[in-house]
């Protein structure tokens, strides 16, 4: 059951703990190339079925969230086995082609836009006509459209990868509740300041 992801509600996978010598990214390193060739074999892709992205594209695909890759994803490597639990009842995950639109800023001055957290792969946003990549563990490890402050940008795989959303309620029900993401966001919301010109 592990040789695939495949699409459907998140559910919660295996407890057992697992060293980081990468076992999330060495999983999902034989996970993405299967989803590519089926792609482009015209075949189902273990994801699932395409669906549109924030630009109406079909570059991604619904998929299941398994708690011990959860557990070894630089930005929620500090939660319980209770508080992961809890993530993935309260998030969605894509499987999300090369090129896609994960977000815009359009409504980047609504305070209640969603978080994207990055789990493996990588993106890049994309404003005034730079570009700037980052990583599953760096600051850019998540995006929130708020954090443009009204410009116009947008969030972009830059390679095959796996992205979560999270809606903004739910990420304060877990920041009340004590989960530990504050350094990650506090982190993020820097590197983003100096991004859109507001550090």
């Amino acid at each position: 059951m592990w040789l695939a992801r495949r699409r459907g509600r998140n559910v919660a996978g295996s407890g057992n703990g697992v060293q980081r010598s990468d076992p999330a990214r060495w999983f999902r390193c034989l996970v993405a190339p299967a989803c590519v060739l089926a792609a482009t074999l015209g075949a189902a892709a273990c994801s699932g079925t395409h669906e549109p992205d924030a630009a109406g594209r079909m570059t991604m695909r619904s998929a299941v969230t398994y708690r011990f890759l959860l557990r070894n994803t630089p930005f929620f490597t500090a939660l319980s086995t209770e508080q992961l639990q809890w993530v993935i009842r309260h998030s969605h995950e894509w499987a999300a082609d090369a090129g896609a639109v994960i977000a815009k800023c359009e409504d980047s001055r609504a305070p209640d836009a969603p978080y994207w957290i990055l789990l493996d792969g990588g993106w890049q946003v994309e404003t005034g006509g730079r570009t700037f990549a980052r990583g599953h563990a760096d600051p850019g490890k998540w995006f929130s459209g708020s954090e443009g402050q009204g410009q116009s940008c947008q969030l972009v795989t830059n390679q095959f990868s796996y992205v979560m959303r999270i809606d903004h309620a739910d990420m304060q029900h877990m920041l009340g509740r004590g989960f530990q993401l504050g350094s990650h966001l506090d982190s993020g919301a820097r590197y983003y300041r100096s991004i859109f010109g507001n550090e």
